[in-house]
């Protein structure tokens, strides 16, 4: 009978915090989406959207963690003093998620990034998803979503190509030394000049760039909208190889090279 009068009090509470915690969580599943719902009709920032959710989220579970444990008869000043003693083994355990947790902070607070740009970081390139609290999330070109670390994106050299509103589109062409140097800066500008989506301020740019073994190499330089940047990339390409075999024109090997420095 003493044994059972012991245990009883003890299986109350474990059940009641079983249930707590169910219960708890399917709450906080609601609420979260509840709550994402109402900050994605808000007009806030694409940006502070999925981390404000995030961390909505890890508060209520934080507070139901809590609660539990006071549940279970833990007392909450002692709880807190023992996490507090064990901060510095915590700190030690989770100080990547911590580095991470700050770069967010610093990724939403000086605003290097936001939803819906292209960017180049950590070793890793596409668009910005969504910055979450560890994590941003970034979709490549060809629609992989790749989680990188957000310490890695604070720390370290980041590229974002959607920032600028124009972008210089490079590239770099061969032709035989056979060929009249004037003719084909002449007839490379004309290409690139009738372009629709080249601005002609500032003008393009074709100049000879070196003498190589086999061919002449002349760099074209044009600037457009940075939306229009891929656009321009390739027809150029396609015009200048037209170009070529239209007045058969030696392309010596490689017959053509381009040199651009977006991945996007």
């Amino acid at each position: 009978m003493d044994w059972l009068e012991i245990i009883l009090p003890i299986a109350k509470s474990i059940a009641l915090a079983l249930i707590v915690l169910l219960v708890g969580l399917a709450v906080i599943r609601v609420i979260t989406k509840f709550v994402a719902k109402g900050i994605d009709r808000s007009k806030m920032d694409d940006t502070l959207k999925p981390f404000l959710t995030s961390m909505a989220g890890t508060i209520l579970k934080i507070l139901l963690v809590l609660t539990v444990v006071q549940i279970l008869g833990v007392d909450i000043t002692s709880f807190v003093a023992i996490i507090a003693a064990a901060g510095f083994a915590i700190g030690l355990a989770f100080q990547g998620s911590l580095a991470n947790f700050a770069g967010g902070v610093l990724l939403l607070t000086l605003r290097p990034i936001r939803v819906g740009d292209y960017v180049e970081g950590g070793g890793y390139a596409g668009t910005v998803q969504g910055i979450k609290i560890l994590y941003t999330e970034l979709v490549t070109p060809d629609n992989k979503v790749i989680f990188v670390p957000n310490a890695s994106l604070s720390n370290t050299g980041l590229t974002n190509y959607n920032v600028k509103d124009t972008r210089r589109v490079d590239f770099t062409f061969g032709a035989g030394y056979e060929t009249s140097a004037d003719y084909v800066i002449q007839s490379l500008t004309e290409i690139v000049s009738k372009h629709p989506l080249v601005f002609q301020d500032p003008a393009p740019f074709v100049r000879i760039s070196e003498h190589g073994e086999s061919a002449v190499v002349y760099t074209v330089r044009v600037w457009s909208k940075s939306e229009d940047y891929w656009t321009v990339h390739f027809d150029v390409m396609e015009d200048v190889k037209k170009w070529f075999e239209n007045d058969e024109l030696s392309i010596p090997y490689p017959q053509m090279d381009v040199n651009v420095s977006q991945k996007q």
